[in-house]
């Protein structure tokens, strides 16, 4: 579980007046947490933003393996599914 800081610096431009964390925010965090990510990725097979998380938030990351270099995610904030999708990597 992570939580997103208040003060996280992607909040002051998205947006202002209602900040909330950016999908490519979303999508590094992923990167990070999952083993052998850190070598990139070649394509975003899918990506669905279906919630905003919101300053202060705790997310949940899961994350499976596919056949070959695909890595498929889930992104919660409590029991609100708010990011799901699949990478391919390098």
């Amino acid at each position: 579980m992570l939580t997103v800081p208040a003060d996280h610096p992607a909040f002051a431009g998205h947006f202002p007046d209602a900040p909330i964390l950016p999908g490519a925010v979303l999508l590094d965090m992923v990167l990070q947490l999952a083993p052998g990510a850190g070598a990139g990725v070649r394509q975003i097979a899918s990506a669905k933003f279906l919630s905003p998380v919101l300053p202060g938030e705790q997310v949940v990351i899961s994350y499976s393996r596919t056949a070959g270099v695909g890595l498929r995610f889930c992104i919660a904030c409590g029991a609100r599914k708010v990011a799901s999708g699949m990478l391919v990597l390098q």
